[in-house]
């Protein structure tokens, strides 16, 4: 009985050491500022809104930085996690530490935070909207197939890759894309309290540094991960060292890898005939 008393403690040590070890630092006692990490294509919301609203009702997260390293992505994605933001403003600091890339939808969700930390040579901006498709009338024609469709609607195959686009369809996307070209100006002269008028003027699609973004105040200051930190901590009223907690991480799964890759969502774009829109920065080559 004693052995097994001695074996069943040392089990539950070690895992508690375990615990303790591990990148989610919710069993360390203290305040805390929770670490959100968006990288890469922004194609869902789901876990980071999910994410972004267990730190919000954690008592012992004082702050929350959103680290972004994205070149942008879905619309309404980007969308819901700017809103999620701004929420959580209302009750939790947030500032957003921007790596390598930061643009388009990911500056999107950096302008909902209450403060943005940059590198002079950060990626950002690219505040515009592109919708496209491929248009593949000329090769079906050469291989000798013939699209059929039938739809209820004049409108209904928009975008579709076996025809050419005509003027009145052509009209209709272009007011779309620019409708919610002004709903991602709107957003940024919300989260920045700048002007729309100011913001419309380098809303164009062109990227810019760091150093161009704080001096158009895109950006408040420069510093890396650890500076936002510490600057979101003193803002959220820690004191002393600052302690940081990372959402769980998931376990891997190759199916939901697979069906999530981005080389499916590229296939997809070409094989399938649908329409595509989001605030997407591509560089060349």
């Amino acid at each position: 009985m004693v052995f097994t008393s001695v074996i069943s403690a040392a089990i539950i040590g070690l895992s508690l050491l375990f615990i303790l070890s591990t990148r989610d630092t919710d069993f360390e006692f203290g305040e805390k500022v929770g670490v959100i990490e968006i990288i890469g294509g922004i194609a869902d919301s789901k876990d980071i809104i999910h994410n972004l609203k267990r730190f919000r009702e954690d008592d012992s997260v004082k702050a929350i930085v959103v680290r972004i390293d994205s070149p942008g992505g879905g619309v309404g994605p980007s969308q819901e996690i700017f809103r999620e933001i701004r929420k959580t403003s209302e009750s939790k600091k947030v500032i957003a530490s921007m790596g390598g890339v930061a643009a388009s939808g990911g500056y999107y969700i950096a302008a909902g935070a209450d403060g943005i930390v940059a590198n002079p040579g950060t990626i950002t901006g690219s505040i515009g909207v592109i919708m496209g498709y491929a248009n593949f009338q000329e090769l079906l024609k050469k291989i000798g197939l013939v699209p059929v469709v039938i739809k209820s609607g004049e409108y209904k195959d928009i975008g579709s890759p076996a025809r050419e686009m005509t003027k009145d369809e052509e009209e209709i996307l272009r007011n779309l894309t620019n409708q919610i070209h002004r709903q991602f100006i709107k957003a940024i002269a919300e989260g920045r309290k700048i002007e729309e008028a100011k913001v419309e003027k380098f809303a164009d699609g062109r990227i810019f540094s760091g150093e161009e973004a704080k001096e158009l105040g895109l950006v408040d200051r420069f510093g890396n991960l650890e500076d936002a930190i510490e600057w979101a901590g003193r803002m959220g009223g820690i004191k002393g060292k600052i302690l940081t907690v990372y959402p769980p991480e998931k376990k891997f799964s190759l199916l939901t890898y697979l069906v999530n890759s981005s080389l499916k969502e590229f296939a997809n774009r070409f094989i399938n005939p649908y329409l595509f829109a989001g605030y997407l920065y591509s560089p060349a080559g």
